[in-house]
């Protein structure tokens, strides 16, 4: 035994105790802007941070849009182009349709600098039998946009949610985990704590992007399901 060795065993030196992976920022006053915050995904994640006491800014192509859209949901959410939607948020959750996912990420490129980057687009494809999962060339949308956005931090969540059950101003919790991935802990650790701060919902660890696909694609199985029992289904994870 070295000498190093002997002074640690001596004093009994130990690793320091793992994080509790429950133990979640407190991200209550960070702004969240919601690309895409006029279609029905992002108006119902607007207006569900909103209600919990979020500071929300919904962005769109047209400014006009946005605000019109911003005044309907109330809870103070503001309505901005998305240009300005983005450089205002500290957390950008990314809502677009996938047809306009590359585009919509590029232009944005400068304003999505150093930002907290939140993608929950499900790239399907829709045909006789019913929905379908499409494969990136990037491997998943959520890679698509960590390509795009280099100065990004790129994280993905919030792909099982039910918009109906987003926008239905009656049903007071949203009974469903939320999958987060993402390739550092401080980041999905905040992606967490911001799906907690919706009553009922609790956001999971999901690993890092590279398996954004599997989760992007089983939103064509949920439709399925939908479809078959006249849900809104979401999911839950057990044992954790």
């Amino acid at each position: 035994m070295t000498s190093t060795d002997s002074s640690a065993a001596s004093t009994g030196a130990q690793k320091p105790a793992a994080k509790d992976p429950w133990d979640l920022p407190d991200i209550s006053g960070l702004v969240v802007g919601v690309l895409g915050g006029t279609g029905d995904q992002g108006r119902g994640l607007a207006y569900r941070l909103a209600r919990a006491g979020q500071k929300v800014i919904i962005g769109s192509r047209a400014a006009e849009r946005a605000r019109s859209a911003a005044d309907e949901l109330g809870h103070g959410v503001e309505g901005a182009d998305n240009a300005q939607c983005a450089r205002r948020s500290d957390i950008v959750i990314v809502a677009v349709p996938w047809d306009g996912h590359a585009k919509t990420l590029e232009a944005l490129r400068e304003e999505l600098r150093g930002k907290l980057v939140v993608d929950c687009v499900n790239p399907l494809g829709f045909d006789k039998k019913g929905a379908y999962a499409l494969k990136p060339e990037e491997g998943s949308a959520a890679e698509q946009a960590a390509a795009l956005l280099p100065d990004s931090r790129v994280t993905a969540a919030f792909h099982h949610l039910s918009a109906v059950l987003l926008q239905d101003r009656t049903v007071e919790e949203i009974d469903t985990d939320v999958m987060v991935l993402g390739e550092t802990r401080a980041d999905t650790d905040i992606v967490q704590a911001l799906a907690a701060r919706i009553p009922g919902m609790r956001g999971v660890f999901a690993g890092r992007l590279r398996g954004a696909h599997q989760v992007e694609s089983l939103v064509a199985n949920l439709i399925s399901v939908n479809r078959r029992y006249k849900a809104h289904a979401g999911l839950r994870v057990t044992d954790v």
